[in-house]
């Protein structure tokens, strides 16, 4: 087969590298790519939210399968544009899609279904917005309502904070904002195989959202992720699927919006039991990088098996994966670029690439979150210490990274 990966971030080279090691895959494509995917198959000069060229490029290849990674190139609807000209593409169509796009339509189709998340209100004006603030009081939750990768969220702890937060939110012409009770508990993220009201459960990973050591800071796309997580039960995941997964799948069938493609949970167990905290409709990221590299199962079968609706098996290393993000001096708030990177080539590791370029021979960084070094080893204690002892020989004058990935599960 001949195989297109969207995308050119560290979720696209981990699904790439996935493809690759398909039996099926006998031509990989990835558009436009990174410097790091470049030794799995041929990167292609087209951005990921050029649609039309990407429709034109896969015709003309005739390529067999699209997987999509970015979640702006699903909401501007590259799975309608593909169906249209007959092209078979894993990925939510653009209305499908809203389950991201849109933080008001995934809170109104949760509370329609009865999935448990967190109580919420969603304002269009500031006045209104912040008086429900001063009701309900701090800490609370301040969500804009569109695609922001993973930093459109604030965690208010004062009045302050969320009049700052909903300020930068009316700021923006027509945008609303999703208000919601805050939730305490340990957070985890379940990603789905979905094709109508077929759900077919990834394993387990933690992201790690907050910029600094012991969650502290802004949020983020995600500064680091391990897999599998010691605190997440088989029956917790079970009940996971049953009040959750599957229902959200059955929900959008319901509403007319069926889904097809990767469906993201990001979830917290709370002491009044599972909440959601967000739907995404896309592969997590920093996630991918971990679930993905213990898979063992064929990554292309098993899609093409749950578009047609198969129940499927999937195959799993016992190892765990530990992964840490390095990100440039100033994310989020901004990135450094251009800056050189030395001894990557030398860590003993999966190095994933999220924001990187290459010129006259050198590594530069590129976008707020740079490389992901992923290890492997048979407990989470071993591949914490793997992982932080290799990350030390990449070096750069503008990279920085969280020191405690994975830590709270070891306590």
């Amino acid at each position: 087969m001949k195989i297109l990966v969207v995308g050119k971030g560290g979720r696209e080279h981990a699904l790439a590298l996935a493809a690759s090691r398909s039996s099926l895959c006998d031509t990989l494509y990835m558009a436009p790519g990174n410097p790091g995917m470049r030794e799995l198959g041929e990167c292609v000069p087209i951005q990921d939210d050029k649609i039309e060229e990407l429709v034109a490029f896969a015709k003309e290849n005739d390529i067999d399968l699209t997987i999509v990674g970015p979640e702006s190139a699903l909401a501007l609807g590259i799975q309608d544009a593909f169906f249209k000209e007959g092209l078979k593409i894993f990925a939510p169509s653009q209305a499908a899609a809203q389950v991201e796009s849109s933080k008001d339509f995934a809170k109104t189709i949760m509370k329609k279904y009865g999935i448990p998340t967190a109580d919420y209100q969603t304002f269009d004006t500031y006045e209104q917005a912040l008086a429900y603030v001063h009701q309900k009081g701090v800490p609370i939750v301040i969500k804009e309502n569109g695609l922001k990768a993973g930093k459109g969220v604030t965690i208010a702890n004062t009045i302050e904070e969320a009049d700052q937060a909903l300020q930068i939110a009316f700021s923006i012409p027509e945008n609303k904002v999703v208000i919601e009770d805050y939730l305490e508990g340990f957070e985890y993220s379940l990603i789905a195989l979905v094709s109508g009201d077929l759900v077919i459960p990834l394993e387990v990973a933690q992201d790690h959202k907050r910029v600094g050591d012991n969650d502290t800071g802004p949020n983020t796309g995600g500064m680091g992720s391990y897999s599998p997580v010691k605190k997440i039960t088989p029956e917790i995941i079970e009940e996971t699927m049953e009040k959750v997964m599957r229902p959200m799948a059955k929900a959008m069938v319901q509403e007319g919006v069926p889904f097809t493609g990767f469906l993201y949970g990001g979830l917290m167990l709370t002491n009044d039991g599972i909440k959601v905290i967000e739907f995404n409709a896309r592969f997590g990221d920093p996630e991918a990088e971990v679930i993905l590299s213990r898979l063992e199962s064929d990554f292309i079968q098993a899609i093409l098996d749950v578009m047609e609706q198969k129940e499927i098996e999937l195959k799993w290393n016992d190892q765990v994966a530990h992964g840490v993000v390095l990100a440039s001096t100033n994310y989020p708030a901004s990135s450094t670029k251009g800056a050189k990177i030395t001894g990557y080539d030398q860590v003993d590791g999966l190095l994933y690439h999220m924001g990187t370029k290459e010129e006259s021979g050198d590594l530069l960084t590129d976008g707020g979150r740079v490389l992901m070094l992923v290890s492997l080893a048979d407990t989470l204690e071993e591949a914490y210490q793997k992982t932080y002892s290799e990350i030390e020989k990449i070096q750069c004058d503008h990279l920085f990274y969280r020191n405690d990935i994975g830590r709270k599960d070891m306590e």
